[in-house]
């Protein structure tokens, strides 16, 4: 099938979407609305606008068509809610998540971004074929507090592995990435944007990730420690069950192949060994800890010096800190290993 006539199929699909909110003002309250062609683009990627206030949301989406499809959904700023789906001719697949809707859409410091819900269907060969969007406001969430490495990176190549780990939840629990570019554990505390406006989101139950080292590069070992100790102290006068995270790896090889230095490994202008400090504390509070710097220098180490450069943008932009998709959607499923091995999201939450 050329490309052609693939978009002209998807199109034909979307003009016949059925697309429904249930207890949410439509858009447009008019005759048109629940046809799909208010909501949804006729043209790939099909992007779907959906007028709600923030709030949590399930969303089931149908898939499939009169031909082979292979569709993937990413919401607002470019969170993965579902990876590439295949479907067979004439095969209709159903599948659901929950999705957090908030201004920013993004990074707290980011662009606004366009009010309510937007979806996005991508993928080699999208087909769309349903959408029911459902108020959840009881859905628990899991909030991600960080950097640059974990946050709803605006554009590509960019990726954090905040923003590819919804793909791995199931309907039922949404993720709510509070991660900006460039904070440390100082600037996370002080800005009125980030912790004294998380804090008060968090309920009873909802896991807290938080990673936080690659800016603080000139915060001592004492300052670090009771920054992130307020932190969990600030979680859990909520509620909330905070989760401390060890920074990813740096992708800066030693001549032997390991990543046995401090650039890799987070150790500050200072001396202070970021994931070192992290694992202490973590046992210390007694709280959980997801030691990514050992997941991910394993995976890098195990990859080499070759092969390492797809998980991070060392070729787009000779950048060994940051991750691309390919890298970020690895490091996303290292994270959700850890919260089904010790508990932190329920197995039935899990994809």
């Amino acid at each position: 099938m050329t490309r052609s006539t693939r978009l002209t199929a998807a199109a034909t699909v979307v003009a016949a979407l059925t697309v429904a909110t249930l207890g949410v003002a439509p858009a447009h309250a008019d005759s048109s609305y629940g046809k799909g062609l208010d909501h949804c683009a006729t043209t790939a990627p099909f992007v779907c606008h959906f007028d709600v206030p923030p709030g949590t949301y399930h969303v089931q989406v149908t898939l499939g068509g009169d031909t082979t499809g292979s569709t993937s959904v990413t919401a607002e700023t470019r969170r993965t809610m579902l990876a590439e789906t295949a479907t067979d001719t004439g095969e209709r697949v159903h599948r659901s998540f929950t999705v957090d809707v908030r201004e920013p859409e993004g990074e707290p410091t980011g662009p606004v971004g366009s009010p309510g819900l937007d979806l996005t269907f991508g993928g080699t060969a999208p087909l769309p074929a349903g959408v029911v969007v459902t108020p959840a406001p009881a859905a628990p969430r899991i909030f991600f507090i960080g950097d640059s490495t974990v946050c709803d990176q605006p554009g590509d190549p960019y990726a954090g592995w905040g923003q590819q780990l919804p793909q791995y939840l199931k309907r039922g629990v949404a993720v709510a990435n509070h991660a900006d570019s460039g904070e440390s554990t100082v600037s996370y505390l002080a800005g009125p944007a980030f912790f004294p406006t998380v804090q008060p989101l968090v309920r009873r139950g909802d896991p807290v990730l938080i990673q936080l080292a690659h800016n603080d590069k000139q915060t001592d070992a004492v300052t670090y420690r009771a920054n992130l100790t307020t932190l969990v102290e600030g979680v859990r006068e909520r509620g909330g069950r905070p989760v401390l995270v060890t920074p990813i790896v740096r992708r800066w090889f030693n001549a032997d192949g390991t990543l046995n230095n401090g650039t890799a490994l987070l150790v500050n202008g200072l001396g202070v060994d970021h994931p070192a400090e992290v694992r202490r504390l973590a046992a210390d509070l007694d709280i959980p800890l997801i030691d990514l710097t050992a997941l991910t220098r394993a995976m890098v180490e195990g990859l080499g010096p070759e092969a390492s450069k797809a998980l991070y943008l060392t070729t787009e932009k000779k950048d060994n800190t940051h991750t691309s998709v390919h890298g970020a959607t690895a490091y996303a499923a290292l994270v959700v290993g850890e919260m089904r091995a010790q508990g932190i999201v329920p197995k039935r939450l899990i994809r």
